[in-house]
């Protein structure tokens, strides 16, 4: 399919369940996908400074979802806002289809990495703040979505414990907490973040005004996390 680049209709958080809806198949990872969906419109409806006429602008926010192997939420909030015709939703996961069971950088308009593999999107969430400020550009701001279970890969503890001391105050992560980690210690997240100097709130992933004052919360000097609880995966 041919990426197209005119302005596309937008929709509103009451029309994502019609939109997930659309995309059907085989692999779905249903629970991976449906736990990210309401941090993932908090972020694009009110949060995050990218669109799809600029999203290739060297100013743009950026947003990379490392939690890539459930995709479903974040195409359908990329179709609503605009990046992606609704018209490839249900071609999700097809042979020709841009939108496969992980995302794409290269095929799906918006995405900054390709993400699936657990472990990967906040040490490259890392290097990015790292690139920006090498550039002098102080004004984007970083977002890396990860699951709590890539919290049991010791590269994410690395990243971790960099970014503290580095001081990257551009860098937000934010933590899907469906109790499916499997060496993490429950409700000890947040603390181990802290712990590497960063600053850290915890709160109900499904809360939209919780979710919006956790992510504009100030935090000079230091990269900040959310770990947004919600229902356990296998509840």
């Amino acid at each position: 399919m041919t990426i197209i680049d005119e302005p596309r209709r937008t929709h509103g958080y009451e029309d994502l369940p019609r939109l997930m809806g659309l995309m059907t198949g085989d692999e779905k990872h249903g629970p991976a996908a449906t736990s990210t969906l309401d941090v993932l419109w908090v972020l694009y409806d009110r949060v995050l400074r990218v669109d799809p006429e600029r999203r290739d602008d060297p100013q743009r926010d950026r947003f990379l979802l490392s939690k890539g192997h459930g995709p479903m939420a974040y195409y359908a909030v990329l179709a609503a806002k605009g990046f992606v015709p609704v018209d490839w939703l249900p071609d999700f996961g097809a042979y020709d289809s841009p939108l496969g069971h992980h995302p794409d950088r290269t095929l799906v308009p918006g995405a900054e990495i390709g993400s699936g593999s657990l472990g990967h999107g906040l040490p490259l969430a890392v290097g990015t703040a790292l690139g920006l400020r090498a550039q002098g550009l102080h004004r984007p701001r970083v977002w890396v979505l990860i699951g709590d279970a890539e919290l049991d890969e010791g590269s994410n503890h690395e990243a971790i414990a960099f970014a503290g001391p580095a001081g990257l105050e551009r860098l937000h992560t934010v933590v899907i907490d469906n109790a499916s980690a499997s060496h993490a210690r429950p409700g000890g997240i947040a603390a181990r973040f802290e712990a590497a100097g960063w600053s850290a709130v915890t709160v109900d992933g499904r809360d939209h005004e919780a979710l919006y004052a956790a992510f504009t919360t100030t935090h000079p000097g230091r990269p900040h996390v959310v770990v947004a609880r919600v229902e356990p995966k296998n509840a």
